[in-house]
């Protein structure tokens, strides 16, 4: 079996030719694998190894992003045309080494979905045990971890890059999303009039698009099945980003428990899958494997904030879903910012409840109560047993 190493703690554009933390049909492939076999590939965290075991915040305050995500691969998968379907099985996902981190980045230097309400810089370093992770800036809680890649894609074709750059450009011009930078991008194998090129057109690898990319799923743990859309020869299949843990949403940005790690991976093809399953983008059948939390404290938001009503809008919802959570947490000892991260990192349940009922949507954050090492949930005259359908 094929097995693809990185040094931990040493940045990507210092590894031997392993990968790529930009998107373009022309980087050349880092190896072939042929429908039916099987893998092993390990990758960087998501921010270079730029992050620290330490208790100081300035490598989060100070973090460059253009340097995310590095990514292992491009992988030739053998037979694999434009409008095939690559199945991609995640057989087995586990850190290497033992210790994560997650955090808050300042609002001056990236931000994050709350960044106007916290725009500090904050930093958790967490140790990965078995299956749990503790961590000595948050403590009273342990995580069940539920590890997953946060990002997957195959390579883009031309005229898809082409496209992206297109509609983006608009966006980044406001600051609403990220251009092309070429001074921090690693495209293996390229070099001299060819990376020059290649650098100013390479899409970053911070959103989603319809190859897949950075979609931060935390239910795609080991067991789960992915078809992805091939748009060149050889489908060109790169992987990175693991996490620990994470809630739905990654509201911090910097927000799972972020690790390097090894996945083990398989592979299949449907011939002309695209089109005869009307698809141009991955679906997803995930992993029936997460951990076992069956109390659940839930906070509801909805589409009103600093006094303005917002028609419809799940994300206003889904934040001040997120916001009263903080508020609640801060009132049993968590800080702002370790609340905040702790949305992030452990396993929340994110939900959109009505999204038609005008002029509000509403959405819904749950906590899992057995991660916190006293009860937080809120008591009344009768006792918690007789709630739960026991009598003292």
């Amino acid at each position: 079996m094929q097995h693809f190493t990185i040094k931990p703690g040493v940045p990507l554009a210092e590894q031997a030719e392993l990968g790529h933390n930009r998107w373009h049909p022309d980087i050349p492939f880092l190896s072939t694998v042929k429908p039916g076999e099987e893998i092993i590939i390990e990758s960087l965290d998501f921010l270079d190894a730029q992050i620290k075991d330490n208790d100081s915040t300035d490598d989060v305050r100070d973090i460059d992003l253009t340097r995310a995500h590095p990514l292992t691969g491009p992988f030739h998968i053998e037979g694999a045309e434009p409008g095939d379907l690559l199945v991609v099985d995640l057989l087995d996902i586990k850190p290497i080494t033992p210790v994560g981190f997650s955090g808050v980045f300042a609002k001056s230097n990236g931000g994050g979905f709350l960044g106007d309400y916290f725009p500090d810089a904050a930093k958790a370093i967490w140790d990965l045990k078995g299956l749990y992770a503790t961590s000595r800036h948050i403590p009273g809680v342990r995580i069940a971890g539920l590890t997953h890649p946060g990002l997957m894609g195959c390579l883009p074709s031309t005229e898809l890059l082409a496209e992206w750059n297109r509609r983006e450009a608009p966006l980044a011009e406001l600051g609403l999303a990220k251009p092309p930078e070429p001074s921090t991008a690693v495209l293996r194998g390229v070099r001299g009039a060819a990376f020059d090129r290649m650098a100013k057109e390479a899409a970053r690898t911070v959103p989603p698009r319809e190859h897949g990319g950075n979609t931060d799923i935390k239910d795609l743990s080991s067991g789960t099945r992915i078809f992805f859309p091939v748009y060149v020869k050889g489908a060109g299949f790169s992987m990175g980003d693991l996490h620990f843990s994470q809630g739905d949403g990654e509201i911090s940005f910097c927000g799972a428990i972020e690790m390097d790690g090894a996945t083990h991976v398989g592979f299949d093809l449907i011939k002309g899958g695209m089109a005869k399953y009307n698809l141009s983008a991955p679906v997803f059948m995930p992993s029936p494997i997460r951990p076992h939390y069956d109390r659940w404290l839930t906070f509801e938001g909805i589409s009103v904030e600093n006094g303005k009503n917002y028609y419809m809008d799940a994300t206003v919802a889904y934040r001040q879903a997120c916001l009263k959570a903080i508020d609640y947490l801060k009132q049993h000892g968590f800080t702002g910012p370790q609340a905040y991260m702790l949305l992030t990192a452990a396993p929340v349940e994110g939900r959109i409840g009505g999204i038609v009922d005008i002029p509000n949507c509403s959405a819904t954050v749950s906590l899992p109560l057995a991660i916190f090492e006293k009860n937080i949930a809120p008591t009344g005259m009768l006792s918690e047993r007789a709630f739960w359908g026991h009598r003292d």
